[in-house]
């Protein structure tokens, strides 16, 4: 365990959180060259402020990130410099996005976080494994309807 623990100059910790955020409408905007993009952004956020990426990933219409923040920072206080920079970031990058999403606001307000104990194992399978999941529910609840109105022409 001692080998997991970070420094400061006077701290020891081992502050590690699990976040989700989403765009605002919750739209299904994060794939493509946006992808690639925020992966960056949010990566240079991090570093730029010492916070560790343990593990993430992009859905189409969310964001999981297992961080490792330091106690100097508090989550919020984190987030909102995430969610603020990277938003600049992308409007600043792809101009185009400016029609989609109104004043600048590319994520929803509000996150989820929850602390990661001992079970640091089981959330990051749980998010490399969240695609896959999504996957295999959207094929079981596909339906595929017929057109009532084509028909047998005679």
């Amino acid at each position: 365990m001692a080998n997991k623990l970070n420094s400061l100059a006077h701290t020891k910790w081992l502050c590690k959180y699990h976040i989700v955020f989403i765009p605002k409408y919750r739209r299904k905007i994060i794939y493509n060259q946006y992808r690639k993009d925020l992966r960056d952004y949010i990566r240079l956020l991090c570093q730029y402020k010492g916070v560790k990426i343990i593990e993430g990933h992009l859905m189409p219409d969310h964001v999981h990130l297992l961080v490792s923040i330091p106690p100097k920072l508090s989550v919020s206080q984190f987030m909102g410099y995430l969610k603020g920079k990277s938003a600049l970031m992308m409007f600043d990058h792809h101009a185009n996005l400016k029609y989609k999403f109104g004043n600048r606001h590319f994520w929803a307000e509000g996150y989820y976080v929850s602390t990661v104990g001992l079970n640091e194992s089981t959330i990051k399978k749980y998010i490399r494994d969240q695609e896959k999941h999504d996957m295999v529910v959207d094929k079981l609840t596909t339906i595929e309807y017929s057109d009532p109105f084509k028909g047998k022409v005679k």
